[in-house]
């Protein structure tokens, strides 16, 4: 390995990964065990590589402010990885594939169902070869069920999940979330069943094939209102920035912009009134418990509607503050990014990347903090192909420059 791969001290370090995947939700994953200290081998079709290459704008410019052709999309899912270009649709291609992946821990897809056997590159072709492989599929539908063989996208997921029918205004349209959220959450259910996975090995030498799916993933985080409903059998209501069962937990308009208001308890409730100037609420039969405020929401939250928008947003958020009700203020992007509480949790990093402007890129970091193995960036997102010699030296002992 390179200087910079053996410095990895995390606690995945060692762990060697074959990424056939692409778009957002299996390359999310491995960055994740990436970051975690795991070496990545990014497998892309040469020339081309992961779509998400080119989904921009926005692009990394250049010192002279020209798009180098790298998007920020993909920069936001490819770190601490290597690229390999191979075709695996070439048989030789294939081959290395799978020789490589004898050479791996894990190897994790996102192919449609069925869609890599014509390549030898399934499950049972790779178990073949190394059958204490952990090998991850990626899929919208998963690997059975009437919808199996539907491809899969974020929006789809969103809408069949049902995520869609809970998020929006009540009188509005169905609306997915800002960000690809069930990429992102089913990325993040494959890297904590890969490292699952990894422990049985760790115990029986078995490895196995694991099947997570976009709607399953997606279903599993409807959580409170997706129980809600299975425990009363009425279909959970879009209410905006409401709570489905906490009240008052919701955005206001103040006098000069927009605060949050999190009431969480009853005794909370009566001090964020008395902050208001409203103490009267605190002891009004209608809402002195949660519960009762549930059954008379559309009573309450005018009275409280009202007199916000009669308060400067700092008076009331420092307010919350001083009386211990949670709340705050809304960000902008570029707020949450210039704040000092991202500055020192280290959420926004800079890494190296060779031919941007002043010769690095902006990332967004690692939320996990460990106090014995910390993450490390040891790589910036790779160009398709950059690691290719590299790759096959080191794990097939191949000199591409002398044919073999």
């Amino acid at each position: 390995m390179t200087e910079t791969e053996t410095a990895a001290r995390g606690p995945l370090a060692g762990l060697r990964v074959l990424d056939l995947s692409r778009i957002l939700a299996a390359p999310f994953a491995t960055q994740f065990l990436g970051d975690l200290g795991a070496d990545i081998i990014k497998v892309e079709r040469p020339g081309r590589g992961d779509d998400t290459r080119a989904w921009g704008p926005p692009y990394v410019t250049d010192a002279d402010g020209r798009p180098t052709g790298e998007s920020a999309y993909y920069l936001s899912a490819n770190r601490n990885k290597r690229s390999i270009a191979l075709d695996m649709a070439n048989p030789q291609d294939a081959e290395t594939i799978r020789r490589m992946a004898t050479r791996c821990d894990v190897l994790i897809e996102n192919f449609k169902v069925g869609g890599l056997a014509k390549y030898g590159l399934d499950y049972d072709s790779i178990r073949a070869v190394n059958p204490a492989i952990v090998y991850c599929s990626v899929t919208g539908f998963g690997q059975t069920g009437p919808n199996a063989h539907k491809p899969g996208y974020d929006l789809l997921a969103q809408g069949a999940g049902g995520i869609m029918s809970l998020t929006g205004e009540p009188d509005g349209e169905p609306m997915k979330v800002g960000v690809g959220i069930a990429d992102i959450m089913c990325g993040m259910y494959a890297a904590n069943a890969i490292q699952a996975a990894l422990i049985h090995r760790m115990k029986t030498g078995e490895g196995q094939h694991i099947d997570i799916a976009l709607l399953d993933s997606q279903i599993s985080w409807l959580v409170n209102e997706g129980v809600n409903y299975l425990t009363s059998g009425e279909a959970p209501q879009r209410r905006g920035n409401q709570h489905p069962n906490i009240v008052p937990y919701q955005v206001f308009e103040c006098a000069d912009g927009h605060a949050l208001v999190a009431v969480g308890n009853d005794a909370q409730f009566a001090r964020f009134v008395e902050m208001i100037g409203l103490p009267d609420l605190a002891t009004d039969p209608r809402f002195i418990k949660n519960s009762d405020r549930l059954k008379n929401r559309e009573a309450l939250i005018p009275l409280i509607a009202a007199r916000l928008r009669q308060m400067p947003k700092a008076e009331v958020v420092d307010g919350m503050e001083r009386v211990s009700v949670p709340g705050g203020e809304i960000n902008t992007i570029p707020e949450v990014f210039a704040s000092d509480q991202v500055a020192a949790r280290d959420m926004k990093i800079s890494v190296p990347y060779p031919g941007a402007a002043g010769g690095k890129v902006d990332l967004i970091g690692n939320p996990v903090r460990f106090s014995a193995t910390p993450v490390t960036y040891r790589r910036h997102p790779p160009r398709c192909g950059e690691h290719t010699d590299e790759i096959l030296r080191e794990l097939l002992g191949e000199d591409p420059d002398s044919g073999g």
